[in-house]
């Protein structure tokens, strides 16, 4: 069954190392990358020795011990990575404040703490007296579960920050459900300094310890070089009987991890409806900032939100050479910068390094005379917009997909918030059903 995969990102390297593993021979599997390297959203990038991840701070942890185990041997196995034990705290003024916000409002200002409280019991008890049901706008959904003062004091300006429209634009899909509830309990405790943890699934992570988070897609391409068409774009997709042709060649499968939105330039015979959904899905691009610091350490951090305006239009911050010590040179240290901005905006100029730095230094997370050098990479697609059309649109894409054969893969072939593991879970029971296929001479 000749297969091709069209990008090789985490998904589109997954499934080829999966497929390989089931007993599909590895010459019969073609992989398109349009950009010279793989990788993708995963991919990271080497400056003066300095190490970054270029679509932001990632790390490798999973509930599925199977799917983590399988991702950290393609990277070297277990020798290859550094554990780390999740520090992570908001920056409030000059305060770090517990992460999750409701689990460390004890640390916060004595008015703000009280604003706080009594509006997550407010909320609390008011979900209890009347609908429980979740309300479907994300802004609401904000008040309704965390208060009125958590919504003033953190989530509103932090989400405002990441997704640079009004929170009334968005559902509520993509959270509700997804965010762990902290304990009343554990809320009131930790308003009165009792510390609690929050989003225990997290609690302990790994990274690659050399290369970057971007060794992972490196170690599951390695294999599969030879079938690697790099720097090689899909500038056409088309039916012709039975089988579909990429760029004039035939194939008897297609695994589409191209984004839905680019779809419309490649693919012939796309119905109109559909291709004005794919095109109106809406997603934020992303700059990420290397900030290399000539300082030898960091304090004991992971990564530290930015919620406010003046903290400057970073909303994350990750100590990523606490990751690893091969992510910075002996002697120095590193941070991980990441500023949102909209898909169909202008992508912001040089400014923006500057905002980044002053932002840094007012925060007090570091002083201007420590940074050495700052490298800036952009990501055109980096997360999935939950607006109100969001499920029409979607939808109408797959289902366009899935009739004509063709088989969307990964974050935005999906439009999916998918995390890397969630990617490499879903290549790898794709596989499952494309080995059957070939089994069963389809």
């Amino acid at each position: 069954m000749r297969t091709a995969i069209l990008g090789a990102g985490i998904s589109g390297l997954a499934l080829a190392r999966s497929l390989v593993e089931g007993g599909l021979e590895a010459a019969d599997i073609d992989i398109f990358e349009a950009t010279a390297a793989v990788g993708g959203l995963c991919r990271s990038k080497t400056v003066e020795g300095f190490t970054y991840d270029v679509a932001g701070g990632h790390i490798l942890y999973s509930k599925d011990a199977e799917t983590a185990a399988w991702m950290a041997a393609a990277a070297g196995g277990e020798g290859a990575f550094v554990e780390s034990v999740r520090n992570t705290r908001i920056r409030f003024g000059d305060r770090f404040v517990r992460y999750p916000f409701e689990n460390g409002l004890g640390e916060l200002p004595a008015e703000v703490n009280f604003e706080c409280i009594k509006g997550y019991v407010e909320a609390w008890r008011d979900r209890l007296a009347s609908d429980p049901e979740a309300p479907t706008e994300f802004g609401a959904w904000i008040r309704w579960r965390f208060g009125a003062g958590i919504a003033d004091h953190f989530m509103d300006p932090y989400n405002e920050k990441v997704w640079k429209r009004p929170l009334a634009d968005l559902t509520s899909d993509w959270v509700a459900g997804r965010v762990p509830e902290a304990p009343l309990d554990d809320v009131l405790r930790g308003a009165v300094g009792i510390a609690t943890e929050g989003y225990t699934h997290q609690s302990r992570f790994t990274y690659p310890r050399r290369g970057g988070f971007g060794a992972m897609t490196d170690g599951l391409a390695a294999p599969l070089a030879e079938r690697l068409r790099l720097s090689t774009p899909v500038t056409s997709l088309a039916r012709r009987g039975e089988r579909w042709e990429v760029n004039g060649e035939a194939f008897d499968c297609v695994v589409v991890t191209l984004s839905l939105t680019d779809l419309p330039r490649v693919i012939e015979g796309l119905p109109a409806g559909v291709a004005r959904a794919m095109r109106e899905l809406e997603y934020n691009s992303l700059a990420s900032f290397l900030v290399a610091l000539d300082r030898p350490e960091h304090p004991d951090l992971s990564w530290v939100y930015l919620p406010h305006a003046e903290q400057g239009p970073a909303n994350r911050v990750t100590y990523l050479s606490n990751y690893s010590p091969q992510n910075a040179p002996p002697g120095q240290s590193s941070f991980l910068c990441e500023v949102t901005y909209g898909g169909s905006a202008a992508m912001p100029g040089g400014e923006l390094e500057g905002q980044v730095v002053d932002g840094l230094v007012r925060a007090g997370l570091c002083e201007r005379k420590e940074v050495l050098l700052i490298d800036r990479s952009d990501v055109r697609q980096a997360y999935i917009v939950f607006d109100h059309a969001y499920a029409e649109r979607r939808r109408a894409c797959l289902d366009w997909l899935e009739a004509q054969d063709l088989f969307p893969l990964g974050r935005f072939a999906r439009f999916d918030y998918d995390n890397s593991d969630q990617c490499v879970i879903k290549a790898r029971a794709l596989a499952q059903v494309l080995l059957e296929r070939a089994r069963a001479g389809c």
